[in-house]
């Protein structure tokens, strides 16, 4: 985490990426220490909230490319359970990108979005409101506490 540090707002940005993703690493920590070494509270905000949704947007795309009979026959996920999820998920459809700033299950839901193909535009945007709220809470908590 250090190493993206070095690099200041280009580093948060693509630590926020990676963040995003799969990987587990913590976009929150990197911002806040970025502003504890007196980095400007809006271009980290600017920076994490863009790289951490271009990542979110890098894995709805990987749901996007997947296939059923992929995770039927490497992840051993019935056809009955793919559904019954499907349905939950379309149930509140983009909505859900709202929530993808939650560790773990976010990046899950991220990807579970683009898998069931929910509409593309729509969950971009409430993707971007997300991770944006997340970060600017995480500042503005960093500032009430300082």
């Amino acid at each position: 985490m250090e190493f993206f540090l070095d690099f200041g707002y280009i580093g948060l940005f693509f630590g926020a990426f990676i963040a995003a993703t799969v990987v587990p690493f913590s976009s929150d920590v990197m911002l806040v220490a970025l502003l504890v070494a007196g980095g400007d509270p809006y271009i980290a905000i600017i920076s994490a909230t863009l790289g951490n949704w271009l990542g979110g947007l890098t894995s709805y795309w990987v749901g996007y490319m997947g296939r059923w009979d992929w995770i039927e026959k490497y992840l051993k996920v019935s056809r009955a359970k793919l559904e019954k999820q499907q349905y939950n998920i379309t149930k509140y459809g983009s909505l859900l990108a709202l929530m993808t700033w939650l560790p773990i299950i976010g990046d899950v839901m991220a990807v579970a979005l683009g898998f069931y193909k929910v509409d593309f535009k729509r969950s971009a945007v409430f993707m971007l409101i997300g991770k944006c709220l997340r970060f600017v809470a995480w500042a503005v908590l960093y500032y009430w506490i300082e």
